[in-house]
Formats: C-alpha cells, structure tokens, sequence
C-alpha cells in the first residue's frame, strides 16, 4: 500500500486499522453512493468532503492539539524524530465516543484500536506531511487510496 509500506514499522498493517484510518481521515469522503451501474464512486464537492469523523488529517492534528497532545503532533509533522504517543492519551484526545464508533467499523476493541493507531499514526503523519505542510482532505484521500 506504499505510504502505509514507508509509514509503518515493518510496512505491515492490518485489514481492520486501514479501516480505521479510512474511518477516522477519509471515510464521508466516500459516503455518498455512486449511481447504480457505475463503478467509481461519486465525486463529492470539496465543500463537503470533510474528511471523516475526525474532520481529516487538519481535524485531527486539531484535536490532538486540543487534547494536549500538540507537541507531540507538531513532532509529527515538522521534520525530525517523531515523539511517541501513549494509547489512553491518544483515545482523551481524540474522543471516547469516536473511538468508540471507530472500534466497531473495524471489528477491533478500543483497546486494540488504540495500541495499533499510537504506533501507526506517528509515521502516517509524517509521511503525509512533507515539509510541514498538512494535505487537503482530497489529497490525503488519495495518498491513502482507500476506495480500493
């Protein structure tokens, strides 16, 4: 899958975290239905393309910030070594109830969610920010390409 390949210690990740990413970053992106008879979804206008239920990459580097976690993020997308993130800190900031839904759309516990996306997300964002730039929620779909 490239990015995840060159993102994740050993460029092994499991079906259940893709979707999980797909669910926290991308997912309503894809939401609405393509026509019946098509086989590619249907374009979403980037107005309404928000990202996912975090609100894409933006939205979540937000709610790390609000959670206290905003240095531990910046590390992640500035150039240098990535700061580590500890599961319970990443579920605070990101919201019981998201992780909650997360969980259940990738048929994992919270507990598993949560050990898998603190070692995951460091490097997923790092890739995903070249230069300390954050991707539109259009381009982190398609960095990601998860409607295959």
């Amino acid at each position: 899958m490239g990015l995840f390949d060159d993102a994740v210690p050993g460029g092994n990740i499991s079906k259940p975290i893709i979707i999980a990413i797909g669910a926290l970053l991308v997912s309503r992106m894809f939401a609405k239905k393509a026509p019946e008879g098509a086989g590619a979804p249907a374009q979403v206008p980037e107005e309404e393309a928000d990202g996912g239920l975090a609100g894409g990459l933006g939205g979540l580097l937000e709610k790390l910030q609000k959670g206290g976690l905003g240095d531990v993020a910046d590390s992640w997308v500035n150039p240098g070594a990535n700061k580590p993130v500890q599961p319970n800190d990443l579920g605070s900031a990101i919201g019981n109830s998201t992780i909650s839904d997360i969980a259940r759309q990738a048929g994992v516990s919270e507990q598993e969610l949560l050990k898998q996306l603190s070692v995951i997300l460091p490097g997923l964002v790092d890739k995903m920010t070249p230069g300390g730039r954050v991707p539109t929620n259009r381009e982190v779909a398609s960095l990601l390409d998860l409607r295959s």
